[in-house]
């Protein structure tokens, strides 16, 4: 990664306890997919608790360039979306969003049942491992789309209305769960989706489109039925708190020995992390305002962690929980069995100090879609050992924030490239870790 300038460095001088409160607004993994929802309505939709992320608003310029108005609402946090004058966009103007996030291939089926047809350019997002969009298009192909390979993109086509099919999914895809809700609503007659995402924020799509008048049922063996409707309406709704964001916060109180209550922070949608959280020697208190997270003193334990899709320990939350385990004592055992490459980032992390060592085999009973593929992704990590400040590049957004983690427990300052990639999940987190009390620092102007 090529690194200009001054204008995305980070300096942190580590060794200070976070310590303070912050808030967590609407789930980054929810509130551009129920932006891209409205798009199917043929009312006003009102989105409340909207964090000022850079997914957020590359949805927000999509949906403008499509004829959707966008504005803020009565309150902080809150947009209106008004899809009445849906339109073709300009090939150029979406393709200036290519690379910049992943959520434009979700776009496909509400501009095919509004338009009739929708252009998609090339994609970005985070290189943790392969995300194949290919799995989208078949599904798109299933309910009677054409589709084109141009150079710039893909062109789509419905010539009819599109119609419900069986799909079984070969993964649990978020992804590809949230793409066949999208299309099934408004497709003719009654979609299957086995093996279906269920995380929470799934669930809360599922909350919108039902409020819009979709008919949507899911069964308990990951299966959702959806019924199309001919017609659906706007929506008024709250985006459930970020509970990935809040599991990094929660890291970062463990790795530098702080303390912090993290508004909005729900029990619920957290239960599997609180878990590990409190075997790792982790406190927490929760509240009906949140949680409060700190390291209580003495030895933090070793764990064995797998992660899986939902309900079993998220992916996202591992990366910053490596961090916390790099100054626990004994052997602590990682099997990340969703992305094949997620645990690069403990590379820099090893620079600091850190002893991990990663393994091609499973190191864990979970099944796992790697174990023969050669694939680095299962680690060993040794603790405790003191991490030492270091010169760091952002690999990804949730390996970004845990340098972020490592730099701030580490003694001695890191300097941080590439810190606008977190923008891209965490609102204002500049402004929390000054809240925080932590010693940061643009090159030139003091933040902290």
């Amino acid at each position: 990664m090529t690194v200009n300038g001054n204008d995305d460095v980070l300096l942190v001088h580590g060794g200070t306890p976070l310590e303070g409160e912050i808030r967590v607004r609407g789930a980054k993994n929810l509130v551009p997919k129920a932006m891209v929802a409205a798009l199917l309505g043929s009312e006003p939709s009102r989105l409340r608790n909207v964090p000022d992320i850079r997914d957020v608003r590359v949805v927000r310029g999509l949906l403008q360039l499509h004829g959707v108005t966008v504005r803020p609402g009565e309150e902080p946090g809150e947009l209106v979306m008004d899809p009445t004058h849906v339109e073709s966009a300009n090939v150029a103007d979406i393709d200036a969003h290519a690379g910049s996030s992943r959520i434009p291939i979700l776009l496909c089926g509400p501009l095919l049942h509004r338009l009739g047809h929708a252009f998609i350019p090339g994609l970005g997002g985070c290189d943790i491992g392969g995300r194949p969009i290919d799995f989208h298009f078949e599904v798109l192909r299933q309910f009677g789309a054409t589709i084109e390979k141009r150079a710039d993109g893909q062109f789509l086509e419905a010539p009819r209305r599109l119609r419900g099919t069986k799909i079984r999914l070969p993964y649990p895809s978020v992804g590809a769960t949230e793409q066949v809700l999208l299309t099934a609503v408004l497709a003719e007659g009654v979609t299957e989706l086995s093996n279906a995402a269920v995380e929470p924020e799934i669930e809360d799509l599922i909350c919108v489109l039902q409020k819009m008048g979709a008919i949507i049922a899911m069964d308990t063996d990951r299966t959702i039925r959806v019924t199309g409707v001919d017609r659906l309406g706007g929506y008024n709704h709250r985006a459930l708190p970020d509970r990935l964001e809040a599991a990094s916060w929660a890291s970062a109180a463990l790795a530098t020995e702080g303390n912090i209550y993290v508004h909005g922070a729900q029990q619920r949608s957290m239960m599997t992390f609180l878990n590990t959280y409190r075997k790792v020697g982790g406190a927490f208190q929760i509240d009906d305002e949140g949680i409060r997270f700190w390291h209580p003193g003495g030895q933090l334990k070793s764990i064995a962690l797998e992660t899986d899709v939902h309900p079993g320990f998220q992916t996202d939350w591992q990366q910053p929980l490596v961090v916390a385990l790099t100054q626990a004592t004994g052997l602590s055992i990682i099997h990340e069995t969703v992305y094949e490459s997620r645990l690069g980032f403990t590379s820099a992390l090893n620079q600091m100090g850190a002893h991990i060592q990663l393994y091609r085999e499973c190191l864990g009973a979970s099944n796992c879609r790697f174990g023969q593929r050669n694939f680095l992704h299962s680690a060993v990590v040794s603790g405790p050992t003191r991490l030492q400040g270091a010169d760091l590049v952002i690999p990804d957004l949730r390996g970004g924030f845990s340098y972020l983690i490592a730099a701030l427990a580490a003694q001695g300052t890191s300097r941080v490239h590439g810190i606008d990639l977190i923008n891209r999940g965490y609102e204002n987190f500049m402004e929390k870790l000054v809240a925080l009390g932590a010693k940061v620092e643009l090159p030139g102007k003091a933040l902290g």
